[in-house]
C-alpha cells in the first residue's frame, strides 16, 4: 500500500510533527509512506517539497492580504482563519500519482487551495482527512470556541468582519459544501472531542468520521535518570521543576496567564513551599513572560531537537499546560512517555490522556485555583505511581504500532 502524506511543513508545529511520526509508524509497519509539504526542513529522502521556493511567499501573502481586507484592514485575527484561495496543485506531482491513498493533514497558509482539494478530491484516490483542528469542517476558523454555525451555515464570522469582501466565511463554507458533496472522505480526529464536534458539523454529514490518536516513539521518548538530565541541562537538584512549552508563549489560546494566577496563589498559601519551585518555560518568546513569573524562572527557546527535549521532560517534575483550546496536544504525550505525569485543564482532548489523579490532575476549566489545587495535590502525591501510570497510558494507547494498526484499517476500508 502506498500512502502520501499531506502537510504544509515538515516538522514545525504540532500538526507536523504528529504527521511526521505517522509516516515513520507507517513505515515501521510496512506500509509505503511518503510526506509532500510545502516546507522540508530536513535531508529525509521520503519527503518531497512541491512549488517552486519563490512562489511560496506570495501564495501565503496574498491569502492573507485578502483575509485583511475582508476583516476591515485589521490586523486582529489574521492569523486565526484560512481561506484556501491560493496554493499548489500537487494532483500533477509524481508521489500523488503513485499513492493509492491521499492523507491530508494540516494544509493551510498557502499550500493547498480549496481548487486543489477538488482536484485531489475528484482523483479517484482514498482520501482520508486528519483534523489537527476544527478548520476542515468550518467555514474559515481553526477553532470555533462558543460559536456553533458549522454545525448549519458559517456567516457574519466574528473573525472577519466589516471588510471590503461581503461575508467571506459563508462563501468558503457553502464551497467546501460543494466540494464534499460527491467525494467520500473519512474524517479521522486526533481526539474524540474532536470527532465529536466534527459529527456535529453540516459538511461531513454523509461521510465517516472516526477517531485515532496520534502517534509517538516510545524508544525515543522514554524515562531516563532525572539527577543525570538536570545535570547536562544545568537545572537545579533541589528544585520542584515545573515544564510549560509551546510554540509561542504569548499566544492566549495557551492559557499561560492562568498558570501565572496558579501559581500566585501557591505563593500566597506557603511562600516557604512556593520558594522550592521553579517553572521551566520552553518555546518562542519564553524570556517576555518571565516579570509575569511570581517563581524563579528559566528560560528556553523553541526546541526543535526531539532529544533535547526529551533530556528536558526528563529533568522537571510536573508537565502544566493550561490551554483553553486544544485538540491532542504532542507535548503532553512527550511528556507522559517520559514518565512525567501532567496537569491541564478539563478541555478539548486534554481529559482523554490525562486521567484524573492516576497520571496527574485534570482542573475545571478556566479555574486557576483548581489549577493550583492540582499542583499542589500532584507534589505531595507517590510521584512513582503518578510516573509509572502516565507511561503506561502511552504505551497502551499511543505507540506507534497502535496507532499505525488503526489507519492500515481506514485505509483498507
Amino acid at each position: 500500500m502506498r500512502v502520501l502524506i499531506v502537510n504544509t511543513s515538515e516538522c514545525v508545529g504540532g500538526a507536523a510533527i504528529a504527521a511526521s511520526r505517522l509516516m515513520q509508524a507507517l513505515k515501521k509497519n510496512g506500509v509505503k509512506a511518503k510526506m509532500l509539504v510545502r516546507d522540508k526542513q530536513t535531508d529525509h529522502l521520503t519527503v518531497m517539497p512541491v512549488g517552486s521556493s519563490w512562489t511560496k511567499p506570495f501564495k501565503f501573502l496574498w491569502e492573507r492580504m485578502c483575509i485583511f481586507m475582508a476583516n476591515g484592514f485589521k490586523r486582529k485575527g489574521l492569523f486565526l482563519v484560512d481561506i484556501a484561495n491560493s496554493g499548489f496543485d500537487i494532483v500533477e506531482h509524481p508521489e500523488f500519482q503513485r499513492a493509492e491513498v491521499v492523507h491530508l493533514h494540516w494544509i493551510n497558509q498557502g499550500f493547498l487551495s480549496l481548487p486543489t482539494m477538488e482536484r485531489v478530491l475528484r482523483s479517484g484516490k482514498k482520501v482520508v482527512v486528519t483534523m489537527h483542528d476544527q478548520w476542515f469542517f468550518t467555514g474559515v476558523c481553526h477553532y470555533s470556541g462558543e460559536c456553533e454555525k458549522y454545525k448549519t451555515l458559517c456567516r457574519d464570522c466574528d473573525l472577519m468582519r466589516g471588510g471590503v469582501l461581503g461575508d467571506l466565511a459563508q462563501r468558503v463554507f457553502r464551497q467546501k459544501l460543494r466540494i464534499y458533496s460527491d467525494a467520500r472522505i473519512t474524517f479521522v480526529g486526533c481526539s474524540q472531542w474532536m470527532a465529536d464536534l466534527a459529527r456535529e458539523s453540516r459538511l461531513t454529514q454523509g461521510h465517516r468520521v472516526v477517531s485515532i490518536p496520534n502517534a509517538i516513539n516510545t524508544d525515543l521518548f522514554c524515562p531516563c535518570d532525572k539527577g543525570q538530565a538536570r545535570q547536562e541541562l544545568g537545572l537545579p537538584q533541589d528544585k520542584h521543576l515545573l515544564l510549560f512549552g509551546c510554540q509561542r508563549i504569548t499566544d492566549e489560546r495557551k492559557g499561560f496567564r492562568f498558570l501565572v494566577e496558579a501559581l500566585q496563589l501557591i505563593g500566597k498559601r506557603d511562600a516557604q513551599y512556593a520558594e522550592r519551585i521553579m517553572l521551566v518555560v520552553v518555546g518562542g518568546e519564553a524570556e517576555n513572560v518571565r516579570r509575569m513569573v511570581p517563581f524563579d524562572m528559566i528560560s528556553v527557546d523553541y526546541v526543535s531537537d526531539p532529544n533535547r527535549m526529551v533530556k528536558l521532560y526528563n529533568a522537571v517534575d510536573f508537565y502544566v499546560t493550561p490551554s483553553l483550546q486544544d485538540n491532542l496536544p504532542n507535548t503532553i504525550m512527550e511528556a507522559m512517555a517520559c514518565g512525567i505525569p501532567c496537569i491541564g485543564f478539563d478541555v478539548g482532548g486534554i481529559p482523554e490522556m490525562i486521567d484524573h489523579r492516576t497520571n496527574g490532575y485534570v482542573a475545571n476549566y478556566q479555574d486557576a485555583h483548581d489549577f493550583a489545587d492540582g499542583i499542589m495535590w500532584a507534589l505531595a502525591a507517590d510521584y512513582a505511581a503518578l510516573s509509572n501510570e502516565a507511561r503506561r497510558k502511552v504505551l497502551s494507547s499511543y505507540s506507534e504500532s497502535a496507532v499505525a494498526r488503526k489507519y492500515i484499517e481506514v485505509y483498507e476500508n
